[in-house]
């Protein structure tokens, strides 16, 4: 996991979002391999040794993305260094094509295939809940196994998009701009 990724990380407890607080123990370049992380509102903590973050409750996924890497950079409209962008469930498959199209945007996958791991500018998270915060990616591409998907498009900046295959997300605050077959795009309103 990127150091970097802390600041958009959320406790999974029942209470307003709060941040995580970090306690590395081996960092390889800006990648955290093992530590801790910790709530300062209700005392969760998760430690990991493996370079993954585990916050329990995750669903493991078997199948590949309804789409490829560069129908996602479509979707999401995206181009530039910079941020972050999530993938949820199985388009976490994609997630290192997508690093490869966006030079300079980390991707954290959070619950992709198991044989999906942390490596380059990919951060794997495992949990049952959605664990980043509101309005922090610069896009979601949401697939089968993301759990929560209008937890997962929340995390998505006012006035930017997320994309993703199955059941639309429903909420005001989420426009749809396309949909056809299983897929579709929304934008999260400013």
């Amino acid at each position: 996991m990127f150091i970097e990724l802390t600041d958009h990380l959320r406790c999974p407890g029942p209470h307003a979002e709060a941040f995580l607080v970090l306690l590395p123990q081996d960092v390889q370049g800006r990648r955290v391999v093992s530590g801790h992380l910790g709530c300062p509102v209700c005392g969760w903590g998760i430690a990991w040794e493996d370079g993954t973050p585990d916050f329990g409750g995750s669903v493991a996924v078997q199948s590949v993305a309804p789409f490829d890497a560069a129908a996602a950079v479509a979707m999401l409209g995206l181009d530039g260094p910079g941020g972050w962008i999530a993938t949820a469930g199985n388009t976490g498959s994609i997630a290192a094509d997508l690093t490869l199209l966006l030079p300079g945007v980390h991707v954290v996958a959070v619950n992709p295939p198991e044989d999906v791991q942390s490596a380059g500018a990919v951060s794997v998270i495992r949990s049952g809940s959605w664990p980043i915060k509101q309005h922090a990616m610069r896009g979601v591409v949401v697939g089968d196994g993301a759990g929560n998907v209008e937890a997962a498009v929340r995390s998505v900046l006012p006035g930017l998009r997320a994309c993703g295959s199955g059941a639309i997300p429903a909420g005001s605050e989420f426009t749809l701009l396309a949909s056809g077959g299983d897929s579709w795009v929304v934008v999260h309103k400013p």
